[in-house]
């Protein structure tokens, strides 16, 4: 049955939200039908957030109705949104790592059975669903996709009707990914209805048979995404022609820049990992990518690369020959490292100060920025002013707080601020989380140029699309350990996938003294989803 046929599940009529200043939603309309996959794009900022927190009781609407199976209803709470059957994954789990699966998902219910029936209950989605966990193991000792499983269980406990699902396949490998779409394609033909919002313009065309495209708030176009290519969706998105990334021909292979051996060091606190004998080298002109699921131990190495954590730490760290490893963090950065976080509010950038004075946190030394203890303001807003022009960043100017932008442009600041720093090496680690396809490939684009100049560029990345179309060579990080590089051409996508879920060699062998697996075994091996 065609999906234009079936009855909507959801519909939405002229919703509207406003905040100060902001039109977050312009009468936005559309509509789910029963059983289909359905995809919400749009770039950062088109109100894709705002509306599927209205959808499930999150905020309020200032205008418009929603009609939920033919029924016009209002939706006061995430409580009465799953009371009609609207459940939703979030993109960032809302988990405790200290305690259970079967108590995490005890306390994400509004009225959880006795513990023996709720297990039952959760075994029988497990079978049912062909999904494999144990409701008794801490959250802490799983893996990324076991913890998604957590949130997609408790969601099909309450037996939904509408299923929303915020990006998310940015933390999962990619038999991860293939096995989740699995289970969501099995609600459909269920009749469940899924809301899909995703980034991934790739993953939009193999999963969903319908769209709808938002810009500036305002519904601007519906399409069959199996009908369309992923520039053509990109290009609705952002209203224009997505620009190529210019050849990486012209990057030239130098010498190894940037030679880290047998880093180790302890995981942060108090459930991180510990990097373990990482050893990898990055060459003038070349992108080098790690792969990896969150939380193997790249938060930990970015921190060892920046300086931020030298305590416990052995092993070496060289630039251009120069050993860094007892270097502080500026001091690494007067030798020619420069680096970007994760996490964009509160590391990369404090929220409650101007983009001026975010400009001078990292700055200052290498653009003379400050001098003798006295920060020199006016050069500080002209450095900044010229990383908002360069970088197309929408902003009212370098007095802007960085928290008044939205995640894409700061994500742009950010990265134009270590860029035009002109670094011997740039060590990053997720430039596009969570960013538009536009501003995606911009930042991308700066990053070739910057190793076409002769810079080493680091790339820690969750996105292994994004590596390989960035990188020359890339390796995959897995429980702190560090495979052995590969060249991005002719590199296998299922062998990657494996390196990120454990899979550590294809021989056989006994447990080396080190710890490692023994090859073709992972210490923790991932289960079918």
């Amino acid at each position: 049955m065609a999906v234009e046929a079936r009855a909507p599940r959801l519909e939405l009529k002229g919703i509207s939200k406003r905040f100060p200043g902001v039109v977050a939603n312009d009468h936005v309309s559309f509509a789910v039908p029963a059983g289909a996959i359905h995809a919400l794009l749009g770039e950062n900022g088109a109100g894709k957030s705002t509306l599927v927190k209205i959808i499930y009781g999150v905020q309020q609407a200032d205008e418009g109705e929603i009609a939920f199976d033919g029924e016009r209803v209002h939706i006061g709470s995430p409580r009465e949104a799953r009371a009609l059957g609207i459940g939703m994954v979030f993109q960032h789990f809302s988990l405790f790592e200290a305690m259970t699966v079967l108590e995490n998902i005890a306390l994400g219910m509004d009225e959880p059975p006795p513990r023996r029936e709720l297990e039952a209950r959760v075994r029988e989605v497990l079978d049912s669903y062909g999904l494999s966990l144990d409701p008794h193991r801490h959250v802490h000792t799983l893996s990324v996709g076991e913890r998604q499983r957590i949130e997609i269980v408790r969601a099909l406990l309450q037996q939904p009707k509408l299923l929303i699902m915020d990006e998310p396949t940015s933390v999962l490998t990619p038999q991860e990914v293939e096995q989740l779409f699995e289970t969501l394609r099995r609600l459909a033909s269920e009749g469940c209805s899924i809301l899909y919002i995703s980034h991934k313009l790739h993953e939009i065309k193999a999963l969903c048979e319908s769209a709808t495209v938002l810009r500036g708030g305002k519904v601007v176009g519906t399409c069959d995404p199996r009908e369309e290519s992923a520039r053509s969706m990109a290009e609705l998105m952002i209203g224009g022609s997505l620009k190529d990334l210019s050849d990486k021909a012209g990057c030239v292979h130098g010498e190894d820049r940037f030679v880290v051996a047998a880093l180790s060091a302890p995981g942060e606190p108090p459930f991180g990992t510990s990097l373990k004998k990482v050893s990898f080298s990055v060459r003038s002109g070349e992108i080098f990518g790690i792969a990896g699921v969150a939380g193997n131990g790249q938060n930990e190495l970015l921190a060892v690369l920046s300086g931020e954590e030298r305590k416990n730490v052995s092993g070496s760290i060289r630039l251009d020959g120069t050993e860094l490893a007892r270097l502080s963090v500026g001091g690494r950065r007067r030798a020619g490292l420069a680096s970007s976080p994760e996490e964009r509010n509160g590391h990369a950038a404090v929220p409650g100060m101007s983009l001026a004075d975010n400009a001078l946190l990292s700055a200052r030394s290498r653009m003379g920025l400050a001098s003798g203890g006295v920060i020199k303001a006016k050069k500080a807003r002209d450095f900044a002013a010229k990383v908002i022009d360069a970088f197309s960043v929408k902003a009212t100017g370098p007095g802007a707080s960085a928290g008044s932008l939205s995640g894409g442009n700061l994500q742009k600041f950010v990265m134009g601020r270590e860029i035009m720093q002109n670094p011997a090496v740039l060590v990053v680690s997720q430039p596009t989380w969570g960013v538009d396809a536009g501003a995606a490939s911009f930042i991308r684009q700066a990053m070739i140029d910057l190793a076409a100049e002769g810079a080493a560029v680091l790339v820690v990345s969750q996105d292994l699309d994004e590596l390989l179309e960035l990188c020359d060579r890339l390796a995959v990080i897995n429980e702190g350990r560090l495979s052995e590089p590969m060249d991005v051409k002719g590199i296998s996508i299922e062998r990657v996938g494996l390196l990120m879920g454990g899979i550590h060699g294809s021989g056989r062998g006994a447990e080396p003294e080190d710890g490692t697996a023994p090859a073709g075994r992972a210490r923790h091996p991932e289960p079918a989803l």
